[in-house]
Formats: C-alpha cells, sequence, structure tokens
C-alpha cells in the first residue's frame, strides 16, 4: 500500500444519520417497517410519524437500540421522517432501497424505473440526503417471475457496486433456493451478504437448515396476528437451527405491517414484543449467550458493509 493511502475502512452499517461501527448498533429489530403504504392494504397505510415514535419509544424502553425498516422505494419509506424519528428517539434506523413485488406498483411506475433500476438502488445507497443501508428485494410463492428476476438482477449489480446488504421477502416462507440460486449463483453475491425474510411463514424445518447452510442469514419475524398460524413454531425453528450449528446466522424482527399490529395504540404484540416476551423465553430455552447473538452480534454482521 502507497503509505499515503489511506487504509481501507472497516464494515459499516449505514443508518439514516451516517454510517456506525457496527459494535455501536445494539439490541436490534433486524426487519420491521415504521411507514408503508401498498394498494394491497388499502386503508392499513402506516403514516403517522407521532405513533411511530411512540413505537420506536416503547421498544427503546424495553432495551431496543436499532431497527432495520424494509419498506422499498414506492412503498412510502419516507426517509427525510426515518431521520427525524432516528434524532428524536436515539434508535439507529437502518433504510431500505429496492422493489417488492408488482403486485404493489402501477405499471406506470415501474415502466419510469425500468431501465435504470439499479442505478436508482445505487444512488439511494451513496448519494441521497438521507441514505439507505440495505436492498430490499422479493420472491414469489415457489418461485420467481420475470419481475422478481429482474429486481434481483438490479440488486445484485447494487450490490456490487456499493456492498450493500440484499434482503429478500419470501412469499409465505418458500422459495429461497430459487432466490439464492439467482442471487448468489447468477448474480454472484456472496451469501453472507443476502437476508432470507419470512422464513418461519413456511414451518419446514429442512428449508430452513438448507437456507443457514448456504451461509445467508435468516430473519424470522413475529409472532404477529397475521402469521400466528405459524409463529408458533418458531422457538422450534430457532431451537433446530442452533442445535445444528447455525446460531449465527439468525436474525429476528416484528414486520409490522399495518397500525393495528402497533404495540401502541394498536393490538400489537408489535416491536417491543420481541424484547419483552420473546426474548426472556430465548433466554429460558435457548441460553443468554444464544440470546445475545441473535440480537445483538448476528446483526451487528448481517447490515454492515464494506462501504464502496
Amino acid at each position: 500500500m502507497n503509505p499515503q493511502e489511506a487504509p481501507p475502512a472497516g464494515p459499516l452499517v449505514r443508518t439514516v444519520l451516517g454510517d456506525l461501527p457496527p459494535g455501536e448498533l445494539g439490541v436490534c429489530d433486524a426487519h420491521d417497517h415504521l411507514f408503508l403504504r401498498t394498494p394491497l392494504l388499502p386503508g392499513q397505510e402506516l403514516a403517522d410519524p407521532v405513533a411511530a415514535a411512540s413505537e420506536l419509544r416503547a421498544f427503546r424502553e424495553a432495551g431496543g437500540r436499532a431497527v432495520a425498516q424494509w419498506t422499498p422505494r414506492g412503498m412510502g419509506r419516507r426517509r427525510a421522517e426515518l431521520a427525524a424519528l432516528a434524532r428524536a428517539t436515539g434508535i439507529h434506523l437502518v433504510a431500505a432501497t429496492g422493489l417488492h413485488q408488482a403486485a404493489h406498483y402501477t405499471p406506470e411506475s415501474l415502466g419510469r424505473v425500468r431501465g435504470r433500476l439499479a442505478e436508482l438502488f445505487v444512488g439511494d445507497l451513496t448519494t441521497a440526503p438521507v441514505r439507505a443501508g440495505l436492498i430490499k428485494v422479493a420472491g414469489g410463492f415457489h418461485g420467481l417471475d420475470a419481475h422478481a428476476r429482474w429486481v434481483m438482477a438490479a440488486a445484485a449489480e447494487a450490490h456490487h457496486a456499493t456492498g450493500a446488504p440484499v434482503a429478500v421477502h419470501l412469499e409465505l416462507g418458500t422459495g429461497a433456493a430459487a432466490v439464492l440460486d439467482v442471487l448468489c449463483g447468477a448474480g454472484e453475491v456472496p451469501p453472507d451478504r443476502v437476508i432470507l425474510g419470512h422464513l418461519g411463514r413456511s414451518a419446514d424445518v429442512r428449508a430452513q437448515l438448507a437456507a443457514a447452510r448456504s451461509g445467508a442469514y435468516l430473519a424470522f419475524d413475529g409472532p404477529s396476528r397475521a402469521h400466528h398460524p405459524t409463529d408458533w413454531r418458531l422457538f422450534d425453528s430457532l431451537a433446530a437451527l442452533a442445535e445444528a450449528g447455525h446460531g449465527d446466522r439468525i436474525l429476528l424482527g416484528g414486520d409490522t405491517t399495518t397500525a393495528a399490529a402497533r404495540a401502541v395504540g394498536g393490538g400489537g404484540p408489535g416491536m417491543p414484543y420481541l424484547l419483552t416476551g420473546l426474548r426472556p423465553a430465548l433466554e429460558a430455552g435457548l441460553g443468554g449467550e444464544f440470546t445475545e447473538q441473535v440480537f445483538v452480534a448476528n446483526p451487528a454482521r448481517a447490515f454492515a458493509a464494506r462501504w464502496r
């Protein structure tokens, strides 16, 4: 190295208020939403910054220090208000770029970004006034359509340009193998830069173990009213992964998508339940070391990047 050159920067977590050493992230809700708008949930928008602040403060009072918001482009992510919330509450917030499934957008809005999707993702990650820290994409039910493959190709390109992690919505917990084939095979994204969301929505522990063996992170979300039929299996999945030596692949998040799902002013369980309900159960059943790993150490690695 030329002695006048600065040494390469280590991994950093890109928050809405700037880059953060991973060790400062703290207890993290690794998959949630503070703002969200989609035609698939009419009248159930997350659009109230006061309510968002109340939920964040309740999460902080329970011991939380960081939240990754997976709301992508075109779904009301409101990055400027995320920055204001981070300042007001002291919670580290990681925002997303990317696109969800085609059903969440109009054909006209998708047409406006065709041909420059990767460029838009890179701009959100590197030059926007409030920068994103992850790329959100989405698979389909047991497979990938042309829209998903297009978005994932752009996400892979943006990853190679920036180093950003890629977070994936798995429809009802399915299709992980197809997603990894596109992102890590054709797209050449390292598996440890991929976060697979919603695997718990399918109670197939074999698929969860296979995904963990790939080296990807597994983001389990819930419990929730919407996914209660599989949420009750969450503990068994985490225990099976830990027993197989994959405790270092696990992330946990609330995935609050409607106002009614919030702990403050809604029917819950919301963000705080991760720490007031789930964390004590994990400590009792799987130990404090495992619990610290999934809430602190794993998110610090998963969301950190050597930004380019």
